[in-house]
């Protein structure tokens, strides 16, 4: 989005900045595909004048000209995607309907309909993260659409996406941690699903940089610091490797490839060890280069050759190759033993392997024709609209639907005849049945999973053979919601319950009719708003089949009376505070008065847009304590929880309900003890618990809440809750345990 400010530079600044925006177009051209034509070419230079004269009194925060961001977005449509001219002209294009007076008329009427529908599904989608959630979700399905119409309109936001990143620097901190923590949410799954690993894993870095910068600096400088190192090792690993194949005649080059900072990171979290203790922190990539119908021979011919070397891990081989990843990946991955003793992991795959999963999409349809049959690409896109067919109108369930069945893994099961199915990891048997068709799913009783009887709920893996056991009397039930994992189930059970709802509710809006007309209450819209407000649901249809199924009677009726003539609905409705939201009121504005309502009690936590002082409660879902970068988030029940800025919970409260986050910093003016927690692991030695005890009892003059030490062949691992006063107390304490002889690893426990 452009700002617009008055121009005050002097001449030869102005002069200066025109040449930069010559320099930076001259360097698009040339990236640019050599095959261009001159007529593309003459497009490219109209739209490059056109997006000049439309943004030339627009400046970026940074105060740079504005024209830089579409340039650069154009250039990495086409350097890093692979995007041909319209994409180009597209990309310079982006921003001009939404923030000039440009309409998509004059875009049509310059550049024709090919560019114009473009334009107007990237103008549509520019609003994908607004204040409120069931425009994002709006939005969001609009994006959907239209990638499932012309995926171009994606791979543009994402080149857009990617260079905000890149220059997220210029922002304010709540507005960077807003934009990353979406990024996360949402573009950086999409780039992985579309197959753009560099840029999916850019992306993730970026993110990481504002959400946790402390650990993104430190990951960076041992990098660095160990580069020399790493570049000696890759050099004595491949060279054998490299004259093996040269001597078998096999083309190829290796590459040595550090991972990324957030993938070494989730290794960190995940395996709890330190930088210096993951084995992976960089892989070797075997690319060769040979014809199509030669390349799963010659890759296992490579993979044999590397093994002849260096011995595998055999829990640790990955064939993509003879199944391909749903994005379209292909590779083949195995980690084998260095001669130094470090496992190495190494990948196989060819250049058109490489090349689509580098550029993913793109790349796709420049193999496409080679290709016989549906690819995974045009499966993931099918799938894609047969959710938007199926989803539900609740926006937080659609967006949680689509993450969780088009950004995930998958596994590959078979059906009785032996045809291959994929499916996301953690589907059950009935998403199976689902899978298949909605008449299986609706009338499933059971399934055989590899010739053995197996609930519905049961939990399918790759290689897994099912057969669907069906009877004509079996009907959906509200628990199969718990049983199913895939958006196609979950609609298709949901439409089902919601027809056998009506039914009832039918009966019971006749019910509810006779015991309004014996009450002498008017039945109205108005009135049976106010009801459903009253007993705090949805939509006058819950309000029916409560009453169908007894669950609400007359008494409860002759209750809201009674609550009517104390004020009891009327102040409901007027209450911002009263449990639930306000049906009178926008989503958003039912958390604005919270900040004044929570103005009475000053405590060590300074929250908000002016930061006030005021009352809090922190969240157990992370524990921070003084000194911890956090934000508040407005709850609807509890007031304002304090998260800290990296807890696991961040991105998806950031992404789903940003207009609910406010400020949050810590005043240290009081001298308060937080709980935090800390893991301890270790050699089992004789005094080291009373070691350790002593140093935070009596040292440190901290108070235990807990302590969990277990021990086992000569190891212990153990958690210790304590009360500290600020990050800074905490990080001396584990400094100091670290000293205590025995002691091998220290961490805060939720970092």
């Amino acid at each position: 989005m452009a700002d617009i400010i008055k121009n005050q530079l002097t001449g030869a600044e102005l002069e200066e900045e025109n040449q930069e925006i010559l320099r930076q177009y001259r360097k698009l051209l040339s990236v640019c595909r050599p095959g261009t034509s001159l007529a593309d070419r003459k497009r490219i230079r109209q739209a490059f004048n056109f997006a000049l004269q439309a943004h030339k009194d627009h400046r970026r925060k940074s105060g740079e000209p504005y024209i830089y961001h579409p340039i650069a977005v154009a250039q990495i449509s086409v350097e890093e995607i692979g995007l041909g001219a319209t994409s180009v002209i597209c990309s310079l294009l982006h921003d001009v309907v939404e923030d000039t007076e440009y309409t998509l008329a004059d875009i049509t009427e310059y550049f024709g309909e090919e560019v114009a529908r473009i334009i107007d599904g990237l103008t549509k989608i520019s609003g994908i993260f607004e204040q409120t959630t069931s425009l994002q979700a709006e939005n969001f399905r609009k994006m959907l659409l239209t990638l499932s119409d012309d995926v171009r309109v994606i791979l543009i936001k994402l080149a857009d996406r990617l260079h905000n990143m890149r220059t997220l620097d210029a922002l304010p901190p709540k507005k960077q941690l807003k934009i990353a923590n979406e990024t996360l949410y949402l573009f950086a799954p999409l780039a992985h699903r579309l197959g753009f690993h560099a840029i999916k894993s850019e992306l993730e870095d970026l993110a990481l940089k504002y959400t946790d910068p402390e650990i993104y600096s430190s990951i960076s400088r041992k990098l660095v610091e160990s580069e020399a190192v790493r570049n000696r090792f890759i050099q004595d690993f491949t060279q054998p490797i490299k004259k093996s194949l040269d001597d078998q005649g096999v083309n190829h080059k290796i590459i040595g490839r550090t991972k990324s900072i957030s993938s070494i990171w989730g290794k960190m979290q995940k395996q709890e060890v330190p930088f210096e203790e993951v084995f992976d922190v960089f892989a070797i990539r075997i690319v060769i280069d040979t014809p199509e119908d030669r390349e799963k021979a010659d890759c296992w011919r490579a993979y044999s050759i590397v093994t002849d070397i260096y011995r595998p891990n055999p829990d640790r081989l990955r064939d993509w190759i003879s199944t391909p990843k749903a994005n379209g990946y292909e590779s083949l991955h195995t980690t084998v033993m260095s001669k130094k003793g470090k496992w190495v992991e190494v990948q196989i795959r060819t250049k058109r392997m490489d090349d689509v999963a580098e550029k993913g999409y793109a790349a796709h349809w420049k193999y496409k024709e080679s290709k016989s049959g549906e690819s995974g690409i045009d499966k993931w896109l099918n799938r894609i609209r047969e959710i938007l067919k199926t989803s539900e109108n609740d926006a937080l369930d659609f967006i949680d639907d689509f993450k969780l069945n088009l950004f995930s893994d998958e596994i590959f099961v078979f059906t009785p005849k032996g045809e291959l199915r994929t499916l996301p990891i953690g589907s059950t048997a009935l998403d199976f049945a689902y899978s298949i068709h909605s008449k299986v799913g609706d009338q499933c009783l059971g399934a055989k999973l590899n010739h053995k009887l197996v609930p519905l709920s049961h939990p399918l893996k790759s290689g897994d053979q099912i057969e669907i056991i069906t009877s004509v009397k079996q009907k959906p039930k509200t628990d199969w919601l718990n049983y199913v994992t895939t958006a196609r189930a979950k609609g298709k059970i949901k439409s089902a319950l919601k027809e056998e709802r009506k039914k009832i509710a039918e009966d019971g809006k006749e019910k509810l009719e006779r015991k309004l007309k014996q009450l002498k209450i008017e039945n109205n819209q108005e009135n049976i708003q106010k009801l459903v407000n009253h007993f705090k649901l949805q939509a006058p249809l819950d309000l029916y089949y409560e009453f169908a199924v007894d669950k609400l009677d007359i008494k409860d009726l002759k209750a809201y009376l009674s609550e009517q003539d104390k004020g009891g609905i009327f102040s409901y409705l007027k209450n911002p505070f009263a449990k639930g939201p306000r049906a009178d009121m926008p989503e958003k504005e039912q958390y604005d008065p919270i900040r004044e309502k929570l103005k009475e009690k000053p405590d060590t936590l300074l929250i908000g847009d002016s930061m006030e002082a005021l009352d809090y409660t922190l969240s157990p879902c992370c524990n921070p304590i003084p000194g911890d970068d956090v934000f508040g988030f407005v709850t609807i029940n509890e007031g304002i929880k304090i998260h800290r800025n990296n807890c696991p919970n961040a991105v998806q409260l950031m992404s789903k309900f940003a207009y609910r986050i406010v400020k949050a910093k810590w005043y240290t003016g009081k001298s308060i003890a937080f709980l935090s927690g800390i893991k301890i692991r270790g050699i089992d030695d004789m005094g080291i618990l009373n070691n350790l005890t002593n140093l935070i009892s009596s040292e440190y003059n901290l108070n235990i809440r807990s302590i969990n030490i277990d021990s086992n062949a000569g190891t212990f691992e153990g958690t210790v809750m304590i009360y500290v006063n600020d990050t800074q107390h905490l990080n001396n304490l584990i400094r100091k345990i670290k000293k205590i002889n025995g002691v091998k690893q220290v961490s805060r426990i939720g970092k």
